[in-house]
């Protein structure tokens, strides 16, 4: 694989998994624009269940999609700077955007659309939109941790490469948020999402 591509499939699969370290010096790789891709979301059965209790019912937005238990988002674009790890603090630094898509969450009386995601690798987080009945609640909500200790070796591709393992768990200001709209205290910081499957592509098809 040329090195350039290593490069930046190492950048966008750490900026997705939010991993971060210390130091001072110039980028090694800097990415203006990043490459299509898709993020895949395995819904975790206890989160699956724990919507049917709350009798919430999921439901792709935008260009997002949901099949067989995955939740699918597209990658828009973004940028991203990669630092030696041990230069800089964090070694990673940018977004990745997946706008226009998201997930949304409804009841009987009321819907909750979480958009416009977009993953600060810096932080470990990945914010977005909150919508309550189709009005703007709230701009820019951490919305989730992407934990990184579980990524599985990064796998080549023909067009970019695979990343899998890393599980998205709920931050507690959107379990506070959710838990008010909905009127219950069954969703807590660190609830279990799921297993994301980062696919980076290298060019538009």
């Amino acid at each position: 694989m040329p090195r350039r591509l290593v490069a930046l499939l190492t950048v966008s699969a750490t900026a997705a998994l939010g991993l971060g370290a210390c130091g001072g010096a110039d980028p090694v790789v800097d990415v203006g624009s990043i490459p299509a891709g898709t993020t895949y979301v395995a819904l975790d059965p206890g989160f699956v269940k724990a919507l049917g209790q709350l009798k919430l019912t999921p439901a792709p937005v935008g260009a997002a999609a949901i099949k067989g238990g995955s939740a699918r988002f597209p990658i828009t674009g973004g940028n991203v700077k990669y630092y030696k790890p041990g230069t800089e603090d964090p070694y990673v630094q940018g977004e990745i955007k997946h706008n226009g898509g998201g997930l949304s969450l409804a009841s009987k009386d009321t819907t909750v659309a979480l958009t416009n995601f977009v993953v600060d690798p810096g932080e470990s987080v990945l914010t977005g939109d909150v919508r309550v009945d189709g009005k703007l609640a709230k701009e820019d909500v951490e919305l989730f941790f992407l934990d990184g200790r579980t990524l599985q070796p990064l796998r080549p591709i023909d067009d970019g490469a695979v990343l899998e393992g890393t599980t998205v768990k709920l931050k507690q200001g959107a379990a506070d948020l959710l838990n008010e709209t909905f009127g219950t205290d069954a969703l807590a910081g660190g609830f279990t999402i799921g297993v994301a499957k980062i696919v980076v592509r290298t060019k538009v098809s």
